[in-house]
């Protein structure tokens, strides 16, 4: 480390073109460590051919308003082929000479990439962490030639690094049982909030019923619709409410179809509610997520398995309540927040009961107790270790 000169960090993660949720946490993590240190970012721009991304009916035609702090340098990006994006990166890391460099691990489509700028990295002599926000993305760990190259070249990457970011304990105990890590420390930082969404704004139209609308509790599930985000427990519990109850309740789903996951459209169509159920098949930009999100009285997150959840962050960011599945690291996200409800996974009946629950919680608003500054103090801690 330089001696009595102000610490480099260089964040290397997700860019805006394949706009997800890592690309708002790249953003975020950029604009908080720049409070404290001298930042630059180097993003992954094309992820992968575009016809294979399961979006990619809208890669490039969504944008995010967010930006980045102005103090930070920012170089986008990287294309997965390499040329010539790869070179000028390397030459853009030479130039800013970190102290540290944070990798945000989340797909394998990065993982060619991130081994040729770990590399770059030491021989700069910086320190290099690899902060997983997954082990392995759940639909790349089904297909085997995705799953056998990460688990042939993941334990290369691991090994030019000297520590690991987990979000929760049980993170921490997936990365050790999946990898050798030696001594290297592993730090538990937890997820930060995303507040660009808390702004006072108008509810979507098409979520408010002319006739009930003040009466009924507005229930958003919210984010990609993928097998394992457990959306059809939730359109099951909603159907399992009795007809003398329905009309206290609406649901409203927000989401872009991946994986071939089209059941819950048709568990949907098929409801004895349909009519009291929004369906927003697609992704939205900020502006829209924003008003669902204002629209809404609580989050239901049916999770059948799941390392984080960033609309877990938007709702506690929100103060809303949510009922929450008791799996992976959605637990220990919401040990501190009051107004979460937590049932087991896959349990429609559960469900139902707290649906019920979180209902009688319409109006209430809660305390989240996460912060970036959180973040930062996390990563000061783990850099003076290193």
């Amino acid at each position: 480390m330089k001696e009595n000169l102000p610490l480099r960090i260089c964040v290397i993660g997700a860019g805006t073109r394949f706009l997800g949720g890592i690309s708002y946490y790249t953003l975020h993590l950029v604009n908080a460590l720049a409070s404290s240190y001298i930042v630059s970012a180097i993003l992954m721009r094309q992820l992968l051919p575009t016809r294979l991304y399961p979006g990619h009916r809208r890669v490039g035609s969504i944008t995010t308003k967010l930006a980045y702090d102005p103090r930070a340098r920012i170089f986008d990006g990287i294309n997965w082929y390499w040329l010539p994006s790869m070179l000028r990166a390397l030459l853009f890391l030479r130039h800013e000479r970190p102290d540290v460099v944070t990798l945000q691990w989340w797909s394998a489509t990065v993982l060619h990439s991130y081994l040729l700028l770990a590399l770059a990295a030491r021989l700069l002599h910086a320190r290099v962490v690899i902060e997983f926000h997954e082990v392995l993305d759940p639909g790349e760990a089904k297909l085997p030639l995705v799953s056998t190259y990460v688990r042939l070249l993941a334990p290369l990457l691991l090994r030019l690094a000297h520590g690991y970011v987990v979000h929760s304990e049980h993170d921490r105990k997936l990365l050790a049982h999946a990898y050798r890590l030696g001594q290297r420390p592993v730090s538990l930082i937890g997820h930060g909030p995303y507040a660009s969404y808390t702004a006072s704004t108008t509810p979507q139209p098409e979520q408010i019923s002319p006739t009930d609308s003040a009466s009924s509790c507005n229930l958003l599930f919210f984010g990609l619709i993928r097998p394992y985000k457990g959306l059809e427990d939730l359109i099951r519990a909603f159907d399992a409410l009795p007809a003398s109850e329905i009309e206290g309740y609406r649901l409203t789903v927000v989401g872009e179809t991946w994986e071939g996951c089209t059941q819950p459209a048709a568990l949907i169509e098929q409801s004895p509610y349909r009519q009291r159920i929004t369906f927003v098949n697609r992704y939205v930009a900020d502006d829209e997520v924003a008003q669902y999100f204002a629209g809404a009285d609580a989050v239901i997150l049916p999770y059948r398995r799941a390392s984080s959840s960033g609309a877990l962050h938007i709702a506690m960011s929100c103060g809303l309540p949510v009922v929450v599945t008791r799996v992976g690291g959605l637990v220990e996200a919401v040990a501190e927040y009051e107004g979460a409800i937590v049932v087991p996974p896959g349990d429609a009946e559960a469900l139902r009961d707290a649906l019920r629950k979180v209902a009688q919680l319409r109006g209430r608003r809660y305390r989240d107790p996460h912060s970036w500054d959180r973040t930062v103090d996390g990563y000061m801690a783990l850099i003076e270790e290193l």
